[in-house]
């Protein structure tokens, strides 16, 4: 569905509480992880007590690249594409056993896509029932994607807003809702692990979120050698009206490495509003590690041609190096402005 949430859909969840006092419920399994997602209904069909549900879009973008650390300003076009596609079906118990897989691909690496180019995937299978979902596979984002700020429209995508360490691709995770909260839990195949809980309800005609995680995970400095032990904690509050959306987010992150030991904060903040078939989004982000600052803005539009088809435009700005004790842990300082075609299903 396009556009920002509202206070309906809050309102229908409060009337699901009022039947199951108490209950968790199960969760849709999403393995779409980057910054593009479709924003229609899935094609749904049902095959044999099966129900198969597909989403995907495909994107071609026009990117400007200014990289002071590299030295390349090129203008490159790109071709992006990606599909979700789920099976699930009810057992005799009530449960639900499913199997989720997405596949992108993407003609180079893109912010907001890890670094990964060509074909990338995410695979899981899983169990829901009353008392929410268990899901084992590539579930290394699923907290994240719970309790994230709201990404930018368009083309727009905030850098830096993440902590440093991460949890590695395999792993198990639950994900559980209880009246207006959201409680999820990841482990992966390390023992890192990432646990987290969203607020949701209606206020009158406002809407308001809350959530906060904490990671425990490991990161690798640039020179790809140096690996840090990372743990974090972070937290985000957001408020809907009408047709506009503003939220602040912040965390602070401690990196223990072998060679040394720094500590990182940071805070994000973005806007956006929608006007009939337009909408837009401005993002800030500010941080500080190991005595080195770190900024980021992003800019974000989105008009909607027809249904699926949109026009997406983005300016997005990234400027970090962070040194410690010799070592250079991240360098970063670039200016992409993107432009793109994008149909959704």
């Amino acid at each position: 569905m396009r556009g920002l949430p509202t206070h309906t859909f809050a309102v229908g969840s409060a009337l699901c509480i009022a039947v199951m006092p108490g209950a968790a419920h199960a969760q849709d399994v999403n393995l779409n992880y980057d910054r593009l997602s479709s924003l229609e209904e899935p094609l749904a069909y049902d095959f044999e007590g099966i129900t198969i549900a597909v989403t995907g879009l495909a994107d071609v973008p026009v990117v400007a690249q200014f990289d002071e650390v590299t030295g390349g300003d090129d203008v490159t076009v790109e071709i992006v594409g990606n599909f979700q596609f789920t099976a699930e079906t009810q057992l005799s118990n009530r449960w639900t056993a499913g199997v989720a897989y997405f596949g992108q691909y993407a003609s180079s690496p893109l912010d907001g896509f890890g670094g990964a180019d060509e074909y990338s995937d995410n695979v899981a299978g899983f169990i829901g029932t009353s008392f929410g979902t268990v899901i084992g596979g590539n579930v290394n984002q699923q907290v994240r994607e719970l309790t994230r700020r709201r990404r930018g429209v368009g083309n727009g995508f905030l850098a830096f807003d993440d902590f440093l360490g991460g949890l590695d691709n395999w792993g198990g995770a639950y994900i559980g809702r209880f009246g207006p909260s959201v409680i999820g839990v990841t482990v992966d195949e390390n023992g890192d692990f990432e646990v987290g809980s969203v607020f949701q309800r209606p206020i009158g005609v406002r809407d308001l979120r809350f959530a906060a995680r904490y990671r425990q995970g490991r990161f690798t400095a640039a020179d790809g050698i140096t690996a840090y032990d990372t743990s974090g904690a972070g937290v985000v509050g957001e408020f809907v009206y009408g047709s506009s959306l503003f939220d602040l987010g912040g965390g602070y992150e401690m990196l223990d490495g072998p060679v040394s030991d720094f500590d990182r904060w940071f805070v994000s903040a973005g806007a956006q509003t929608q006007l009939g078939p337009l909408q837009v989004s401005a993002e800030g982000h500010y941080g500080e590690a190991a005595g080195d600052e770190e900024i980021a803005v992003a800019l974000g539009a989105d008009y909607a041609v027809a249904r699926g088809l949109s026009l997406n435009l983005g300016v997005n700005h990234a400027d970090r190096t962070i040194v410690s004790d010799g070592v250079t842990v991240v360098e970063t300082d670039e200016v992409k402005a993107v432009g793109s075609l994008r149909f959704s299903f």
